[in-house]
């Protein structure tokens, strides 16, 4: 049976960094968390429960986010402006991992 040296290995080309490197970043598991939770969320809704997040760094992760196909973001053409943000099916494919965390968490909670 071959063994698997870490010398011949580089961490970059698995699936594991690929996925860390779309969710990695202080929120951004956090704002796929609440959209999990809550479905369709809005900008502001996301703010305040998010609590401690700033706009500008909300605005730059949920575009990250829809830049990865993760989010979808929706605006409604009104005044005051109206946008709405939920996941897409990729982001969705997320939802087992975020449980598990979620799991983990509560059994593990000290």
């Amino acid at each position: 049976m071959d063994e698997r040296c870490i010398a011949g290995e580089c961490l970059e080309t698995t699936g594991f960094s690929y996925t860390l490197s779309l969710i990695n970043g202080k929120y951004k598991m956090t704002i796929l968390y609440t959209l999990m939770e809550f479905g369709v969320v809005r900008f502001n809704e996301m703010k305040k429960y998010i609590g401690s997040i700033s706009y500008k760094t909300l605005s730059a992760t949920l575009k990250e986010l829809e830049a990865d196909k993760l989010i979808n973001r929706k605006e409604y053409p009104q005044i005051p402006p109206k946008v709405e943000y939920s996941l897409t099916e990729r982001g969705k494919s997320l939802i087992p991992i975020l449980d598990g965390m979620c799991e983990w968490g509560d059994k593990n909670r000290l």
